[in-house]
């Protein structure tokens, strides 16, 4: 170095992005028990190596694992783990590749956590699921210098026999569900027809009126002639409210 020093400088300065961080090991021993960087690091060659390790946050693509839920039910669930890396001496020195390292041990966890649930649990607790995910990831990820983020289950894809059976049940359900409705206001229906009929029977004229009323509202609707009965007792009466109206009239002037 002494001898080509002009020329053996621009090989023992490198550049560490910011996002980046450089474990040197100076003759097989980590400098410094840290990483350097951000900036213009000195390395010394031939005796110095160094490992850049990349502080972004990576994105972990869980491809679609086959499980057997608690209920003996067979589902395929895929997910996406998003975590990076903290501490990159741990990374580098605890673990030969840390990437496929979580990448195996998302798998894994994946598959043991969604064994101890039913279908009925995976496809309602998705967020709760994620969460346990997440805790025993970081757990097992703490000693590589990783932090796990976020968790996500992308998809639960279950059989087509079985998606047919769900849909039947809750189709059921919603049928029974219905005629209950109906059941229900029918029996309202009824005791406001009852009201209405004691009412109702305490003038005979207002029970006439009624009937009117009606015929009016389907004759506006529907376009016919309509022919009905008259009863007498009726006229009568209006006749002697004409006539007592009538009567009543002089008397008042």
């Amino acid at each position: 170095m002494v001898i080509t020093f002009p020329i053996s400088i621009w090989m023992c300065l490198k550049i560490i992005k910011e996002y980046e961080r450089a474990v040197v090991f100076r003759l097989g021993r980590i400098q410094a028990d840290k990483a350097k960087g951000p900036g213009l690091i000195l390395i010394l060659p031939c005796i110095d190596v160094f490992v850049k390790v990349d502080l972004r946050t990576v994105t972990c693509n869980i491809p679609p694992q086959e499980i057997l839920t608690r209920d003996s039910v067979t589902t395929q669930v895929d997910g996406v783990v998003y975590y990076r890396i903290y501490s990159a001496v741990s990374a580098v020195a605890n673990v030969n590749d840390v990437h496929q390292a979580t990448f195996l041990l998302a798998q894994t966890t994946l598959r043991n956590v969604l064994g101890t649930r039913t279908l009925s649990q995976i496809l309602a607790g998705r967020e709760e699921i994620a969460h346990s995910i997440q805790t025993l990831l970081d757990d097992a990820t703490e000693l590589w210098g990783i932090r796990v983020a976020r968790v996500e289950i992308k998809d639960v894809r279950i059989p087509v026999q079985l998606q047919r059976s769900m849909a039947a049940e809750a189709e059921a359900t919603r049928e029974a569900r219905a005629k209950v409705l109906a059941a229900e206001g029918e029996m309202n229906a009824s005791k406001a027809l009852k009201s209405a009929s004691m009412v109702l029977a305490e003038s005979p004229a207002a029970l006439q009126l009624r009937y009117l009323q009606t015929l009016a509202t389907v004759a506006t609707e529907k376009n016919s002639t309509i022919v009905f009965p008259l009863p007498i007792n009726m006229l009568e009466g209006i006749d002697g409210i004409t006539y007592d109206n009538h009567k009543k009239v002089p008397n008042r002037a």
